[in-house]
């Protein structure tokens, strides 16, 4: 039986590729300040309402609705990033 020739480059491997980068873990501040600023947003709303809308800022009345549900959406927000 004849001999198959020899080839004269050799075989062709795939390009060595890197994937994207793994993402880096967080700080380790991260996750108490997260978990902070939404704790403090609901105690700065639950306060609001048993001290009858007087406190925690007693001049900015209605706006203390929207200073805690911020801080509660920043630390919500921060989950989206947390690794």
């Amino acid at each position: 039986m004849p001999e198959s020739s020899r080839r004269k480059k050799p075989a062709a491997t795939a390009p060595v590729t890197t994937g994207p980068a793994a993402p880096k873990p967080n700080p380790r501040w991260w996750v108490p300040v997260m978990v902070g600023l939404m704790v403090l947003g609901l105690v700065w709303i639950v306060v609001f309402y048993i001290t009858q809308q007087a406190y925690p800022v007693p001049g900015v009345g209605l706006w203390n609705l929207g200073i805690g549900f911020a801080l509660a959406m920043v630390g919500f927000l921060m989950t989206t990033r947390w690794r």
